[in-house]
């Protein structure tokens, strides 16, 4: 039985395939010292900040060094790039100045079948970088398909300024009451209706129990009522 075709994307269409990687269970080689070097390792660390990462380039940048020294698991190379660097790796940045030297390193990350992010070349790149919001647990990425990481950054900017910071205390009281609901799934959406109606401004859920003794209570009060009211007729 023959594989079927993959429907051909629509115009405007972004094909990418969003992941959320546990990037310190793999090894990163990042080449480049410099200021693309600095920006690629910052999101790295700003993410994942337990990977393993090798740094090799002919001169690495004070701020480089800086942002690598407290993380025990960054290892500094200052070298020229050798082919045997790509050894025990996973994923390759390419982070310098230089085309030809990125078309060296994405050509033989490729036949040795690994993933390779070249800086400034989308074409050449089998995976980009997002721009990212983060509240606690919560994290956002953003991808324009390669085409404008301006746009990314601003977009990225109004949402960190938006979403408030007690979105993670949601989050995480959201999964304490998932833990806490027991029931069949339509009873448990049942009760996180109840819990999320203030949200929302609609009509809360009340259980069977709920109603039987809101109606009591309510019975109870108009009963006192018509007692008060003939009490006073009598004064």
């Amino acid at each position: 039985m023959s594989t079927p075709s993959p429907t051909p994307s629509p115009a405007g269409f972004n094909p990418l395939f969003p992941v959320f990687l546990k990037l310190e269970q793999f090894r990163v080689l990042l080449v480049g010292g410099g200021n693309v070097g600095l920006e690629k390792l910052t999101a790295i660390l700003r993410s994942s900040p337990a990977t393993a990462v090798t740094v090799v380039a002919t001169w690495i940048s004070p701020a480089l060094r800086t942002l690598a020294a407290p993380y025990p698991r960054i290892r500094l190379h200052e070298r020229p790039f050798q082919e045997t660097d790509l050894e025990h790796h996973d994923f390759v940045f390419a982070a310098t100045d230089d085309p030809e030297l990125h078309r060296r390193i994405k050509a033989a990350a490729t036949a040795r079948g690994l993933l390779t992010n070249v800086a400034d070349t989308p074409a050449e790149c089998d995976f980009y970088l997002s721009s990212v919001v983060q509240k606690g647990d919560l994290k956002i990425a953003i991808s324009t398909n390669g085409k404008s990481p301006t746009v990314a950054k601003r977009l990225r900017a109004m949402l960190e300024e938006t979403l408030p910071e007690e979105l993670d205390t949601v989050l995480q009281q959201m999964t304490v009451i998932r833990g806490q609901i027991r029931g069949d799934f339509a009873a448990k959406v049942k009760s996180l209706n109840a819990v999320t109606a203030e949200l929302t401004g609609g009509p809360a859920y009340e259980s069977p129990a709920t109603r039987r003794w809101r109606r009591v209570a309510t019975g109870s009060l108009l009963a006192l009522g018509a007692v008060v009211a003939v009490a006073w007729k009598k004064r």
